[in-house]
């Protein structure tokens, strides 16, 4: 692996909440907030996001660990802003250190970790478990 990432590297992203991203739509009857599922897919977007642009050609990201405390909801309507910043690299393994807000306040926070490989390798591995 030669990808270089530099601790420091951050990234963020917005989403603004609609239905279909509540617990409410994911069968928590009666909880109409931000589902903690689609807040975790939100997190791995700005971290795969992050590292994108900084990838040797064949190269992918994969999440493989988060740990999360998502303290306050976040009703539809309201604007997530999700930030992730790399806080330290082993060989292919990646750390976030992650940061979640709505238009009010601070409502999760956690670490992601990501695992650099060859896409080719990831995709023979794939047959291999398909074979």
């Amino acid at each position: 692996m030669s990808t270089k990432l530099d601790i420091g590297l951050s990234h963020s992203l917005q989403s603004r909440v609609e239905e279909w991203m509540t617990a409410q739509h994911a069968g928590n009857k009666g909880v109409d907030v931000l589902s903690t599922s689609v807040l975790v897919q939100l997190i791995e977007q700005a971290a795969a996001d992050c590292i994108a642009p900084h990838l040797e050609e064949g190269r992918v990201s994969l999440g493989t660990h988060i740990e999360l405390e998502h303290r306050e909801p976040v009703p539809v309507g309201f604007i997530v802003r999700v930030e992730v910043e790399i806080v330290s690299t082993d060989g292919p393994r990646v750390t976030f250190a992650v940061r979640v807000f709505d238009e009010q306040e601070a409502v999760a926070e956690g670490s992601h970790e990501r695992y650099l490989i060859e896409r080719s390798k990831f995709v023979a591995k794939i047959q291999e478990k398909l074979s």
